[in-house]
């Protein structure tokens, strides 16, 4: 009975090409083999020049990546201050928050099959068969293979072997580049769509914060200022946040006959949906909306008024007490009293403000945020394969870059092995070495 049981079960995974070991599931298919033989086709001339470029690419960021990872060694052995680790491990809940995990996951995924779909398109290119492409998910890391014949790929002449190897890094530093060009261009990408220049949107707001509420921020409202700070984008929200944290709150210039009207703490008039804040000089607690929407001043000099006798009124604030008035366009300015950080932590801003309500608000974020993502780890994928260590794709590069170009000086086959052997020690310690120098910078902080 467990083997009727089971025999379904083992051909649906042959069906489906599906398999299971512990930690690892993999798809493997053979049905992608017509898309990269018309794709290696298309226009010979173009990919033999676009894969010769990866070649060069690859021979030149090889040379980087050592350097790098040397000067990363010898800063850390003769102990010099380390800006930035080359290498940085992404743990999710360590240094990888929570929210960002799908970001990881599925910049991973494009920028493997995209590695390896280079990788497919250069064997077709240079007539070496394509057995079938793959997707695994190893623990919770995805990534990607290609399976390619190996008695074509070892016929073949050295440098149409390195067309092939240095073809999924190439793909990479293109991923980056592409990444780069969409994060700079998305507001002109974006601008049919998307206002930008013109203030910032709020995008989150924590709830009860002292910015939520009926009358707080909400998603969606457009802030164009703080006080008279204007906001145009997310650096002008970070310099008047740190200007009134600089700045005393200012006052704002009344007539002195209509202090003692409005002032609640006499007349006991007050509204039950009105603000109200001590202020000085007359020492009245008047409404702080109405209050807040005449002239601001600094000094009782600000105030001169010929028919009127008029008094700079200022709010009575602690220290560390600010009172802000952010505009929003549309809406009635929120009133906030504390400290400015609190408003700025308890809410988060985009550049990108909607021209429609029905425009997705979180949109420019989303496209951001999967750029930078794309730029970090495809460049890091780039570096880190290119390196000449064992199981790297720079194993490859380095054994078919040996053999073309010292096969004709060195014509002894085995002092040309002992110089690869040498070289892939040397890498593959360097890498290890990189790798424990990060996982120890990382957990010692």
């Amino acid at each position: 009975s467990n083997k009727s049981t089971a025999r379904p079960y083992i051909e649906f995974l042959e069906r489906t090409g599906i398999s299971l070991s512990v930690g690892q599931i993999r798809w493997y298919t053979k049905c992608l083999n017509r898309v990269f033989l018309r794709m290696g086709q298309w226009k010979p001339r173009y990919l033999r020049t676009w894969f010769t470029a990866g070649v060069v690419f690859g021979m030149v960021a090889m040379l980087l990546s050592v350097c790098l990872l040397t000067l990363m060694v010898y800063n850390t052995l003769t102990r010099q201050h380390i800006e930035q680790q080359v290498l940085t491990p992404v743990m999710p809940g360590v240094n990888l928050p929570m929210n960002q995990i799908f970001y990881y996951l599925l910049t991973l995924l494009v920028c493997g099959i995209l590695h390896e779909v280079g990788h497919a398109v250069a064997a077709v290119r240079e007539q070496v068969r394509v057995n079938g492409f793959g997707i695994f998910i190893l623990a919770v890391y995805p990534g990607a293979f290609v399976d390619l014949y190996t008695e074509h790929l070892q016929v073949i002449s050295p440098i149409r072997q390195l067309r092939i190897y240095c073809a999924g890094v190439w793909h990479n530093f293109i991923i980056v580049i592409v990444a780069l060009l969409v994060w700079f261009l998305l507001p002109w990408m974006l601008m049919l769509f998307y206002s930008s220049g013109t203030g910032v949107a709020i995008t989150y707001v924590l709830q009860g914060s002292a910015v939520s509420g009926p009358r707080g921020l909400v998603t969606g409202d457009h802030v164009t200022s703080i006080n008279h700070c204007r906001v145009t984008n997310v650096e002008d929200w970070m310099q008047c946040i740190g200007q009134s944290m600089k700045d005393p709150s200012s006052g704002y210039c009344m007539p002195v006959g209509e202090i003692g009207v409005q002032d609640v703490s006499y007349n006991q008039s007050w509204h039950k949906n009105s603000w109200y804040l001590i202020f000085q000089l007359k020492h009245a607690c008047l409404p702080a909306r109405s209050t807040s929407d005449r002239s601001p001043c600094r000094l009782q000099s600000d105030c001169r008024n010929p028919k009127v006798e008029t008094a700079c009124v200022y709010p009575s604030l602690d220290n560390s007490t600010t009172f802000l008035k952010v505009y929003r366009y549309g809406k009635a300015p929120l009133l906030f009293l504390g400290h400015p950080l609190d408003l700025h932590y308890s809410v988060h801003i985009s550049n990108y403000v909607p021209v429609g309500v029905f425009i997705p608000l979180n949109m420019p974020y989303v496209i951001e945020t999967f750029c930078q993502y794309l730029i970090s780890l495809s460049g890091a994928l780039a570096i880190l394969n290119v390196v000449p260590c064992y199981a790297l794709d720079g194993q490859w590069i380095l054994l078919a870059f040996i053999e073309y170009t010292l096969r004709s000086t060195i014509p002894d086959s085995d002092i040309r092995g002992l110089i690869y052997s040498v070289i892939i020690l040397f890498g593959t310690l360097l890498l290890t070495a990189n790798i424990v120098i990060a996982m120890w910078t990382l957990f010692a902080t």
